[in-house]
């Protein structure tokens, strides 16, 4: 089986090329292979499953009849198992194959499992996928302790689930502060003194050293301080991965993740990759980085269809920036740029918690991060900010005092 365009993965990156590659080349043959047994959907969606908000049947990217209107072949349930880029070919696990003329590599991440004494004789689960969700839901009608492991966005988004289920929920961290990949330690302590006060336990600094099961889904945990927890629900929410493992051998250079340029090339002729798998180059500096979120993905996609199908339109990538928002008990938080960079080193850094939360960052009076609480903020205005560069000196006071007018006045002014 032979496709011009061949994409794996189904999620936000991988529907982004489609879409691009169709606004260019309305007939080339092009095929999406997804690993999922389930349609295409949202990985954002997936707590909202768990709590019962969403309904799985109707969580889907993409209907038949788009996938119809777009001249598309989904296949479902293909799991990719080895890529050769030499023979621009990819084997399936049930043992078929597709050849190729171009290839996007918008595989996603998995689950990272810590090393933890015994755990792999407990009955734990992730959430990565919709039937992840589905079993977590399932589990959680009848347990009444939960232990979630990891205070990332999936933990946290996981541990007030669960905690509106009714469950009694401890969360353990090994760093000091919960979210500590996007919010500064004061930002991080209100969101988790949020969590307390809605009855999560929060142990942060700890790690877990040792499971063991105790009946058929309850487990033991043993903590390096000694402490000792029991739960009915394990979650393992220690972050994720690029997926890679069906490269081995398939000479597509990795790090973190693939490598790719300013165009989401890979270093061989014909494939292309986007999306949580990708490590693009990041902003300012152009070093690589993997920058696993959504509008990160949405972008990245875009552009790799754009250039598989030699789009005359295409802009290169500028650089990953990091983008965040976060709801929680009701209220919200956002993190854009670097939202944790410290003072020093032409760094400076104005925080105000008169009305909510707010640290700003800047460097030459320029925007470089911005992280809130309960504060409105527009987050894409923010991020072109600083992704422009823009001078904010002749309205440095402004800005620092009303963030969000003033950002959205530069906007109308200069953008339109």
């Amino acid at each position: 089986m032979h496709a011009r365009y061949l994409i794996i993965g189904s999620s936000h990156a991988g529907r982004e090329a489609l879409a691009a590659i169709r606004m260019a080349d309305p007939q080339g043959r092009l095929v999406m292979l997804s690993r999922e047994r389930h349609r295409p959907y949202s990985p954002t969606i997936l707590p909202y499953v768990v709590s019962g908000r969403s309904d799985p049947r109707k969580v889907g990217l993409g209907s038949v009849a788009w996938f119809a209107e777009n001249r598309a072949e989904l296949v479902l349930d293909a799991q990719v198992v080895a890529v050769d880029a030499d023979a621009r070919a990819v084997r399936l696990a049930d043992g078929g194959c597709w050849t190729y003329d171009k290839l996007l590599l918008a595989t996603g991440a998995e689950p990272v499992v810590p090393p933890v004494e015994g755990l792999e004789g407990v009955r734990y689960h992730v959430l990565r996928t919709l039937d992840d969700a589905l079993a977590i839901r399932a589990r959680a009608a009848t347990a009444r302790r939960a232990v979630v492991l990891g205070a990332g966005l999936v933990g946290m988004h996981a541990a007030e689930t669960l905690a509106g289920a009714g469950l009694d929920v401890t969360v353990v961290e090994m760093r000091p502060h919960v979210l500590a990949e996007y919010f500064d330690p004061r930002a991080s302590t209100l969101i988790r003194e949020t969590f307390e006060r809605h009855g999560t336990h929060m142990m942060m600094g700890r790690r877990v050293e040792r499971a063991a099961g105790v009946e058929t889904e309850a487990c033991r945990l043993g903590l390096d301080d000694g402490t000792e927890l029991e739960a009915d629900l394990l979650l393992v929410a220690a972050g994720v991965r690029p997926a890679l493992r069906m490269l081995a051998d398939s000479g597509i250079a990795t790090d973190k993740g693939i490598l790719v340029d300013t165009r989401m090339r890979t270093a061989r002729d014909g494939v292309w990759a986007a999306g949580d798998v990708a490590q693009a180059p990041g902003f300012p500096t152009g070093a690589p980085m993997v920058n696993g979120t959504l509008p990160e993905a949405v972008e990245q996609g875009r552009i790799a269809g754009m250039d598989m199908a030699g789009d005359d339109d295409l802009r290169p990538y500028l650089g990953g920036i990091p983008l965040n928002t976060y709801g929680f008990f009701g209220r919200h938080a956002v993190a854009v740029g670097a939202a944790a960079a410290p003072a020093g080193d032409g760094v400076e850094v104005v925080t105000d918690e008169g009305d909510g939360y707010c640290r700003i960052a800047l460097k030459d009076n320029r925007l470089i991060g911005l992280a809130a609480i309960d504060r409105v903020m527009d987050a894409g205005i923010l991020w072109r900010l600083i992704q422009r560069r823009v001078d904010l000196g002749p309205v440095r006071d402004r800005f620092l005092s009303h963030p969000l007018e003033t950002a959205r006045a530069l906007m109308s002014r200069g953008w339109r």
